[in-house]
C-alpha cells in the first residue's frame, strides 16, 4: 500500500488565528495582532515547506496581519486608505463569526456521539470492516501544536545553519518504519526528540510528514501532559472490532472559507 500523506487535518487560515489567540489565552477581542502576526508568519513557514493547497489563503490573511501591525507601529499623518482600527475591527469580526460557528459545529458533534451511544445500533447493522489505514482524524489543536513544535525546531535549526544546503530525499515510508520502531521500543517518545540541530530541512519535513501520517491513520498516539507542552508519541490503542457501542469518529474540522 502507498505511503501516502493526507494534508487536510489543517484547516484555513482562520483556525491557525483563533489557535494562537487561545494559546496567549485572550478574548478574540483583544487580539495582539503585533504579537500573533509574528507567531502566524512561523507557522507559515511551516505550511509552505509542507505544500498544502490552502497556503495562498494563509498567504493572504497573513498579509493583512503584517499590514494592521505596520500601520499600527507607524501611523501615517493623512491617511488615505482605510483606517487601521477598521481593517483590524473587520478581521475580528470574521473570526467572532468563525469562532461561533466552529463552537456550533463542535456542539453538533457532540450531541451526534452522545446520540450514537444512547441508541447504537446492533452489531449486524455495522458495515464490514475495510482493510486499509483507520479513518482517524487529528484535532485542530493536535495538529496545529505539531506545526508549532516544527516551527520551534525549525527555528532551533536555523541558529546552526548548515554550511551547505544538503538535500535528503529519504522515502517517507521509511522515516515512518523508524519512528514506528522508535515508539514501540520505547514506549513513550518526545516529538521534538525526532529531530537533531544539524538535519538538513529537507529530513525535517520528511519526518514531520511520516510522524502525522502516522497519527492521522492511527499508527501511533499522541498526547500532552499540558496544553501547549512537549508532545508525546505512544503506541496507539489496540482497535476493537465493531460493535453496537462503537462510537463514529469524529469529522474533520469545519474548513475555513475565508
Amino acid at each position: 500500500m502507498e505511503f501516502k500523506v493526507d494534508l487536510d487535518v489543517f484547516s484555513g487560515p482562520m483556525d491557525l488565528l483563533l489557535y494562537l489567540v487561545k494559546k496567549h489565552e485572550v478574548d478574540v477581542t483583544e487580539v495582539p495582532i503585533a504579537v500573533i502576526a509574528g507567531e502566524f508568519i512561523a507557522y507559515l513557514d511551516v505550511l509552505e515547506d509542507l505544500a498544502i493547497d490552502q497556503v495562498g489563503e494563509f498567504v493572504e490573511l497573513a498579509s493583512v496581519l503584517l499590514e494592521i501591525k505596520a500601520r499600527a507601529l507607524v501611523p501615517r499623518p493623512e491617511e488615505t486608505e482605510e483606517p487601521v482600527e477598521l481593517v483590524r475591527e473587520d478581521l475580528v469580526q470574521r473570526l467572532l463569526e468563525y469562532k461561533q460557528y466552529r463552537d456550533a459545529a463542535t456542539m453538533l458533534e457532540d450531541r451526534a456521539r452522545q446520540w450514537e451511544l444512547r441508541f447504537a445500533r446492533h452489531a449486524a447493522d455495522e458495515p464490514a470492516a475495510r482493510g486499509g489505514p483507520a479513518e482517524v482524524t487529528i484535532a485542530d489543536v493536535h495538529a496545529w501544536d505539531l506545526v508549532g513544535a516544527m516551527t520551534r525546531v525549525m527555528v532551533k535549526r536555523e541558529k546552526r545553519r548548515p554550511r551547505q544546503i544538503v538535500h535528503d530525499d529519504t522515502p517517507i515510508e521509511t522515516h515512518a518504519a523508524r519512528i514506528e520502531a522508535l515508539v514501540a521500543e520505547r514506549g513513550r517518545v518526545a516529538f521534538t526528540e525526532l529531530f537533531d540541530d544539524d538535519m538538513p530541512r529537507s529530513r525535517i519535513v520528511g519526518i514531520f510528514l511520516a510522524a502525522l501520517e502516522l497519527v492521522r491513520r492511527g499508527a501511533i498516539a499522541t498526547r500532552q501532559d499540558k496544553l501547549f507542552d512537549e508532545i508525546w508519541l505512544e503506541p496507539a490503542p489496540p482497535r476493537q472490532p465493531a460493535t453496537a457501542s462503537t462510537l463514529p469518529l469524529p469529522s474533520n474540522p469545519p474548513r475555513d472559507t475565508a
